[in-house]
């Protein structure tokens, strides 16, 4: 399954636009979040000062150096204890006495740095973080001023409650991912909607092929794309080549078929009128040549049609027809057939060539079997089927069974044949990608083993 998907161009093209998508949202979303942040901090402490200069506006001092005041920022966690704003007003001279503060603060102390450890700058402000009343972390924003002529100085503070900032730039990250989440899991499942869509056409033109694989269908039809369409039309162009050649093979094999059917036939005549002993000789010479060139011409079609168009025999039925005819040849012997329940196995080739294959095997089996024939039939899932013959006769051993499928070999002079059967077996199989395997029977017997291709579905194809 997972080599099938790494094969696969959807799931390359899906996972790498996928991938790319995830990592721009992954970037998208860290620079807005880092935007934000860096905003919310900057609005954060532009309130404070904001906040802090309105309070110095404000507070006086009196001749004695008493600062007053009477300061209304509008935001009622000043007025909230412990709320994490507070603000205050210090002496920050000798000649300078008193102390305001916010409610929310009251009589509360929150230690500031020494300027020898935090200076002011330029405009004479500083900013620094502290612990606030409640564990919170506070920002505050603290300058000194001049009140009057007299140099009375006052230090201004307001404190701000740091923590609500953060949690509210954690508060929008997690929103921010999670809405951003759903759009690239909605971004994925739409890009594999239309890259499936988009490669939905391919799977028309498989399907043609299996159709003209299957010999159903003698060119690719369908509605396709425009960018699929010059490969249908190439497509359909070799496959009308392909046409035009088996027609010319099998042109040249009936043509060499008629010009050597006289010549043997003449042999054959000659051969019966020269008579005795070397008339025999010539004749049966004769019968084998004949024999011979029916089959490398009967090779030659099946190599000429196994390139092109894929021929249909459905197995159970040749099969059946067989075992009905050799049945009445021999009725003493039974014939067991298993395996074609779903009778759905059709074998890709001719019924000719199956049914000389399956027939040479059978009547192998006839001659030397006890009284028992088996015929099983299987698919192997790889688009061939297994197809046994078993029989409970004295069988072979392994020399024997390399030497049975020698042609014209024969173990027993004493049985009549040619001892051509089972190779020319093992050749038809082979023209069809085939094999023919003989070996020990679990009935006692010869086991024949042909492995044949299927037609597949081209829905499974």
């Amino acid at each position: 399954m997972i080599r099938r998907a790494r094969e696969s161009l959807a799931v390359r093209v899906i996972a790498f636009s996928s991938l790319w998508a995830l990592t721009g949202l992954v970037v998208v979303g860290g620079l807005i979040s880092t935007l934000y942040a860096r905003t919310a901090s900057r609005g954060f402490e532009e309130l404070l000062v904001a906040q802090l200069y309105n309070i110095v506006n404000v507070v006086s001092v009196s001749p004695e150096g008493n600062v007053s005041g009477s300061p209304d920022l509008g935001d009622l966690r000043y007025s909230q204890p412990l709320s994490g704003w507070y603000w205050e007003v210090l002496p920050a001279s000798e000649n300078t006495q008193g102390r305001l503060a916010s409610i929310s603060l009251g009589p509360a102390d929150i230690a500031s740095p020494p300027t020898s450890a935090l200076p002011f700058d330029a405009q004479y402000r500083r900013d620094y973080e502290a612990k606030g009343l409640e564990g919170e972390t506070l920002r505050i924003v603290e300058t000194e001023i001049v009140l009057d002529q007299d140099n009375h100085i006052a230090r201004f503070r307001v404190m701000g409650n740091a923590s609500l900032v953060e949690a509210d730039i954690a508060q929008f990250d997690r929103t921010l991912a999670f809405y951003l989440s759903l759009f690239g899991l909605g971004s994925i499942l739409i890009n594999a909607f239309a890259i499936l869509y988009g490669l939905k056409p391919l799977t028309g033109v498989r399907r043609a092929l299996g159709e003209v694989r299957a010999g159903r269908a003698e060119q690719l039809v369908g509605a396709f794309p425009l960018e699929i369409r010059p490969l249908t039309v190439e497509l359909n162009a070799l496959i009308d080549n392909n046409r035009r050649i088996v027609e010319r093979a099998r042109t040249q094999v009936g043509n060499l078929a008629h010009s050597l059917k006289t010549p043997v036939a003449v042999l054959m005549n000659e051969a019966e009128a020269l008579g005795g002993e070397k008339g025999r000789l010539f004749a049966e010479q004769g019968e084998r040549m004949r024999f011979q060139v029916q089959h490398y011409l009967d090779r030659a079609r099946i190599a000429a049609q196994s390139e092109g168009i894929v021929f249909r025999t459905p197995v159970a039925p040749a099969l059946e027809r067989l075992i009905r005819v050799l049945v009445k040849l021999n009725p003493k012997i039974r014939f067991d057939l298993a395996g074609l329940e779903g009778r759905s196995i059709v074998f890709a080739g001719e019924r000719q060539d199956f049914e000389e294959m399956v027939g040479n095997l059978l009547e192998n089996a006839a001659k030397w079997t006890r009284g028992r024939i088996r015929i099983a039939v299987a698919p192997l899932g790889d688009g061939t089927f297994r197809l046994s013959i078993d029989d409970d006769g004295p069988g072979l051993g392994e020399t024997e069974i390399l030497e049975a499928l020698k042609r014209g070999r024969r173990l027993d002079e004493t049985v009549p044949g040619s001892g051509l059967g089972l190779s020319i077996v093992s050749d038809t199989a082979q023209e069809y990608r085939g094999t023919l395997k003989l070996s020990r029977s679990d009935l006692g017997g010869l086991c024949a083993t042909l492995v044949l291709p299927l037609v597949l579905d081209p829905q499974t194809s």
